[in-house]
């Protein structure tokens, strides 16, 4: 297929799944927040990340995400570690209102692909994404699943975590391991000893 018309295809995708008018009173910005959140992993969950996922200024996503804040989507949890710092968790509210999202219909298009299909089909998309993002000097989002700084074999004994994100030095569990990460660099898609299902808001 020319490539022209592929890059036309995905755009129009875009298009005809984010530029809904209100559904359910939240704007399609609004969406495209919670969409964020309910796939960062803890340590992408930030403003200035939605920022740079998004392509956006801080500014203008620190606004969207203060509103969904005062609609009690979204709740601010401030870090044990130091207690400056702070991420951004979906409540139950924005979780339950998810399951109506307009973007839904884009995600049981991909369901239908043949299994095949979709495995080529991520990895040409994210290569790219990664393309693009390179040539605008934008950070390349990725899951830690096919990234080169994710670290272990699977096994874990009696209190520890299976895998560790070499970048933080910090345990990643299995289910953590499809979510989108800010740190990611592209490395070989590792083999997974569990199942690594579809993100769920959490």
């Amino acid at each position: 297929m020319n490539s022209r018309v592929i890059a036309e295809q995905i755009l129009h995708l875009g298009h005809i799944t984010s530029r809904e008018a209100m559904v359910l009173g939240l704007t399609p910005a609004q969406w495209a927040v919670l969409r964020y959140f309910a796939r960062a992993n803890r340590f992408s969950r930030t403003p200035s990340a939605f920022a740079a996922f998004h392509c956006t200024t801080r500014g203008t996503a620190s606004q969207t995400i203060k509103s969904l804040e005062a609609q009690a989507y979204l709740t601010r949890v401030r870090s044990e570690a130091d207690g400056r710092s702070a991420r951004l968790d979906l409540t139950d509210k924005a979780k339950a209102i998810l399951a109506h999202d307009p973007f839904e219909a884009l995600v049981r298009a991909a369901d239908a692909l043949p299994r095949g299909a979709r495995g080529h089909f991520a990895s040409g998309l994210q290569r790219m994404l990664s393309q693009v993002a390179r040539e605008r000097g934008k950070p390349v989002f990725g899951t830690c699943e096919s990234c080169g700084r994710l670290e272990g074999d699977g096994c874990s004994s009696e209190g520890q975590a299976p895998y560790v994100c070499g970048f933080v030095s910090e345990p990643m569990l299995l289910k953590e391991l499809d979510n989108l990460c800010i740190n990611f660099v592209q490395g070989k898609r590792m083999t997974m000893t569990g199942s690594v299902t579809g993100a769920t808001p959490r």
